[in-house]
């Protein structure tokens, strides 16, 4: 059934042939853009929708959460306003409470994040695995993160278990463990930083994911100046996650790859880090994505309108430059080229605004402005 998105004031297409369009409208037919154009030349369609003057864009694309887990993180969150640094530690405590959930409960857990996340504009997510640290528990999370979004990425590498040996539990998420999840998989990352998993380590989960056909991400540079940007780059990871500490090096190589920097500023201001340096890296050429980290211990929010606003209110980012980071270029960085725009052929993923411009989102910090969302061609909102 096609469905005609009519009454456009201005449609933010991110397709750099069309651009951005006034008095637009747009065709979806089943799961795809079918047409894009002037409204008085809209092919008939099965249905209309008129949005009476609003603003039009692509749904976000979030290529980093970790949204299978238990429990919450409330007392680690409140000693931290208190004054109390973040440790790549506090992970121990959601594998606990994760360990002990059922498979009912993480999935009732996950789509109710999916579906807040749908609720506010975004139509892709990517979660992690990571919060199992088994072979057991971390295809338990693949499987069950397989069933509810887009992409998911193999997290074994996000922490030694407390009492483990780091030797022996790298031996172990760079082989059985990876083994086991990777049917289920894309993509494979590691926690490149100090308290987690250093260079050499993190180089050896990396490079056997490789071998078993799997794309790779990194978190790095997030506590300190570390390797992970330098490994990320190296081994043609497609994105790097967090860059909160970078070198003028770091920049370089960033600006040179096609490694995309993805910058968690949510994550940053909830563990009180300084702001990733999203303008120098745009000045100096790189690809900047944005994503909400979602997760219960240092960033726990689905909002991207939270992320784009900060970026341009804080990060010196131009409101156009925070959409693209937020569609178009995390879509790229996983791959999907399908996601991330609207014009003929891609994924049917509309965000229709409450208000006459994207500008707003910015404009207007804060306000809930996601007026209507498709995905798929299916009205989610």
């Amino acid at each position: 059934m096609s469905t005609l998105v009519t009454g456009i004031g201005e449609l933010t297409t991110q397709d750099d042939d069309l651009g951005v369009l006034r008095g637009a409208a747009l065709v979806l037919d089943g799961e795809r853009v079918a047409w894009v154009g002037p409204a008085a030349q809209a092919p008939p369609c099965d249905t209309a929708v008129d949005v009476e003057g609003r603003a039009v864009l692509p749904g976000w694309v979030d290529s980093h959460t970790h949204l299978v887990f238990a429990g919450d993180r409330t007392a680690e969150f409140t000693a931290r306003m208190a004054g109390e640094p973040y440790a790549a530690g506090g992970i121990a405590v959601t594998v606990e409470a994760t360990r002990a959930a059922t498979d009912d409960e993480l999935r009732a857990n996950l789509r109710r994040l999916v579906a807040e996340a749908a609720a506010q504009g975004t139509t892709c997510v990517e979660t992690k695995t990571g919060y199992g640290l088994t072979t057991e528990d971390e295809l338990r999370a693949a499987r069950i993160a397989a069933q509810e979004v887009d992409e998911v990425t193999y997290l074994g590498a996000h922490l030694v278990p407390p009492g483990a040996d780091p030797d022996e539990y790298t031996a172990l998420a760079a082989g059985d463990m990876l083994a086991a999840v990777a049917p289920h998989v894309r993509w494979a990352d590691v926690f490149c930083e100090v308290g987690a998993f250093d260079e050499a380590q993190s180089r050896r989960v990396l490079s056997a994911a490789r071998a078993h056909g799997l794309g790779l991400r990194v978190h790095g540079n997030q506590l300190g100046p570390g390797p992970g940007v330098r490994l990320a780059v190296e081994l043609g990871a497609a994105s790097v996650d967090h860059c909160t500490h970078l070198t003028p090096a770091d920049v370089d190589a960033l600006a040179s790859a096609g490694t995309v920097a993805t910058l968690l500023p949510a994550c940053d201001l909830s563990t009180r880090q300084p702001l990733p340096p999203a303008r120098t890296l745009l000045d100096a050429g790189a690809r900047v994505a944005l994503a909400t980290n979602c997760n219960p211990g240092s960033s726990y929010t689905t909002s991207m309108a939270y992320c784009v606003a900060t970026a341009v209110l804080q990060m010196r980012m131009t409101v156009d430059e925070a959409i693209r980071a937020a569609t178009t270029t995390p879509a790229h960085s996983l791959a999907r080229p399908d996601l991330g725009h609207l014009a003929p052929g891609a994924r049917a993923d509309v965000h229709v605004l409450d208000a006459p411009s994207r500008t707003h989102l910015a404009y207007r910090p804060g306000t809930p402005l996601t007026h209507a969302v498709w995905r798929k061609g299916t009205r989610v909102r």
